[in-house]
C-alpha cells in the first residue's frame, strides 16, 4: 500500500514525502475526496477543533523528525515541512493517509481511512510489479 521514499532522490533533490501511497484504489478514492474539497474541510477542522489541531501538529512534527533522522548527506538542499512537505496546513490527503497506513498516528489519515476503507479488492491490484490486468477497482 505504501512505499518508503528516502529524503533525497538519487540525483540529490530533496524529497519531503517519506510515505508514498501506491494502492490504486486508495489513490482513486482519496482523489475524489480531494476533488470535493476534502483538504479545505480538514483545514477548517484543524482551525475549529483544538484536539484535532494538537494531534495534527504532533503528527507533522513526528513526520519531520522521522525524515530528518533518515538524512545521511547534509551537504546540499534539505527537505522541509511536515507530512508531504507542508510548511503549514494540510497539503495532501494521500500523504496523510499513507502516513497512517505506514503505522503512524495521523488524525487526518484516520478520518480519511474511515471514508475510503475497506479497500475491498477481490484480486491483488499489483502483480509482478505492475497493475494486475485482472484487478478492477471499486472506487
Amino acid at each position: 500500500m505504501v512505499v518508503e521514499v528516502p529524503p533525497h532522490l538519487d540525483d540529490g533533490t530533496p524529497f519531503p514525502t517519506i510515505f508514498w501511497l501506491t494502492c490504486p484504489l486508495a489513490v482513486a478514492r482519496i482523489g475524489r475526496l480531494e476533488g470535493s474539497g476534502g483538504v479545505k474541510r480538514m483545514e477548517a477542522k484543524a482551525i475549529s477543533d483544538p484536539v484535532f489541531s494538537a494531534e495534527l501538529d504532533w503528527a507533522q512534527a513526528e513526520y519531520s523528525d522521522e525524515r530528518e533522522a533518515r538524512i545521511v548527506d547534509r551537504s546540499g538542499p534539505m527537505p522541509t515541512g511536515g507530512v508531504g512537505g507542508a510548511a503549514t496546513g494540510i497539503k495532501c490527503l494521500h500523504a496523510h493517509y499513507a502516513h497512517r497506513a505506514a503505522g503512524r498516528a495521523n488524525p487526518v489519515g484516520e478520518l480519511v481511512a474511515g471514508w475510503i476503507e475497506p479497500l475491498d479488492c477481490e484480486v491483488p491490484c499489483v502483480s509482478d510489479g505492475a497493475i494486475n490486468p485482472s484487478w478492477v477497482g471499486r472506487p
